[in-house]
């Protein structure tokens, strides 16, 4: 039997309770306020204007939603694989959940049985991978593909056709940071959109390659050097791997979080006090994607552990602004006192854990000193319902909503566990838009 097979069986398998269907709507939340704050940027501003001037069936609103999700840095992220399956999943679900007039229960579990295949695959891609690669791009099909065939009702023969042609379609490299380029967004969306026509395709009978993964002209051949097949099926019998992804409090690289908030706990220990020398001790991924002493764009400047520490350390908090060029003017001369280095037990706990530990040496030569194992977001140190809510409303109001509206689009999909009928977020989502 193939990794694909085994895969289908595992998560069809697995015990859906009331407790994971509220933990999906709390995903989808996060997601769908992302969302709303991607388009109300620059970038954001591109996708809508082509949107403006397309057909926006399913699959192409998909990949308008998974776009945008993807811009602020705001959206949730599955350590062990390195992964952002909201992105993907959910616009997937919502989109041909919508479509169907599936109902709340039916979407909830389909984001569920995306997340976990996404995940189960980005865990196995291996370490080297992500290092070309971006893997929410190259397993995010599987995950999108994943979430339609449980809303399109696929066989388990379908469904191997859905993944394997999800799998054929992986592709996403990392090239774009060079130049701040918008790629990174376009990696999401086309991830969201690839596998929803993978699996409607499967359900006219077209086919796809059982042994995707593994197979000699496979995934695992062409694009990874040390991957981890066993993670596919590990622990299958645990928690969905929902609940294990985390939410970003602040809107940058997750690599560059646990560094902000050691950053955040020194900046109440300085008390003002001037800074003359910042070392940062973190995991060689934080530095393959995040090493940017110079960040020459916003964007940039979201992946720079220099930039991140800095107005962390200067300003107490890390906001959608924070990332600015006055905000880069203003931590040119901490970035350049700033030291990174690789160093257990970061380095050797990474992906498992995500850590980091900032030193600063004051003007008047006291060292100060944090570190952190995990960070906040980490299913360890999870938001709170009311955090939840309070990123939720902040991102929709920043995405152009009224208080009022936003608010009532947290109650809406909070309220999907238990709620009846059919479900025109999505709609209500596109509209909002005014693609027109």
């Amino acid at each position: 039997m193939s990794l694909t097979r085994k895969l289908i069986k595992l998560i069809r398998e697995k015990s859906v309770q009331q407790k994971d269907l509220e933990s999906a709507a709390l995903f989808t939340l996060d997601a769908v306020a992302t969302a709303y704050a991607g388009s109300a940027t620059p970038v954001g501003q591109v996708l809508k204007q082509w949107a403006s001037a397309t057909d926006l069936d399913p699959k192409r609103q998909a990949l308008l939603m998974g776009a945008l999700t993807h811009i602020t840095e705001t959206d949730d992220l599955h350590r062990a694989s390195v992964t952002h399956p909201g992105c993907v999943v959910v616009p997937a679900a919502l989109s041909l959940g919508e479509k169907l007039k599936s109902s709340p229960q039916e979407i909830l579990v389909a984001i569920l049985h995306g997340f976990e295949a996404m995940c189960r695959i980005g865990a196995a891609v291996g370490p080297t991978h992500y290092k070309v690669w971006h893997n929410t791009a190259t397993c995010g099909p599987f995950g999108s593909a994943m979430a339609a065939a449980s809303l399109l009702e696929l066989s388990d023969e379908q469904t191997l056709h859905a993944l394997g042609n999800a799998g054929t379609q992986s592709s996403g490299f990392w090239q774009f940071m060079e130049t701040g380029a918008m790629s990174k967004h376009l990696h999401a969306g086309r991830a969201s959109e690839s596998g929803l026509l993978a699996a409607e395709l499967a359900a006219h009978g077209f086919s796809g390659s059982p042994e995707i993964l593994e197979g000699e002209k496979g995934l695992f051949a062409g694009m990874c050097i040390d991957p981890i097949p066993e993670n596919i099926l590990k622990d299958g019998d645990g928690l969905w791997q929902l609940p294990l992804t985390s939410i970003k409090p602040w809107p940058s690289c997750r690599h560059t979080h646990p560094t902000i908030d050691c950053a955040l706990e020194l900046h109440q220990q300085l008390n003002g006090e001037g800074i003359s020398s910042i070392e940062i001790d973190t995991y060689q991924a934080a530095i393959d994607v995040c090493d940017r002493p110079e960040p020459e764009n916003e964007y940039q400047a979201k992946f720079s552990l220099y930039h991140c520490a800095s107005i962390a350390l200067l300003d107490g908090v890390v906001k959608l602004d924070s990332f600015t060029e006055d905000a880069r003017n203003k931590t040119h001369d901490l970035r350049h006192l700033t030291k990174v280095n690789v160093v257990d037990p970061y380095a050797s706990d990474y992906p498992k854990s995500w850590g980091s530990a900032v030193r600063v040496i004051t003007d008047d030569g006291k060292t100060l000193e944090v570190s952190r194992k995990d960070c906040k977001g980490d299913p360890e140190l999870a938001l709170d319902d009311i955090e939840m809510r309070e990123k939720a409303l902040n991102l929709m109001i920043y995405g152009g909503l009224d208080e009022s509206s936003a608010l009532g689009v947290c109650e809406t999909i909070l309220s999907l566990p238990s709620s009846k009928g059919e479900v025109r977020l999505f709609g209500e989502f596109i509209s909002i838009l005014d693609l027109n």
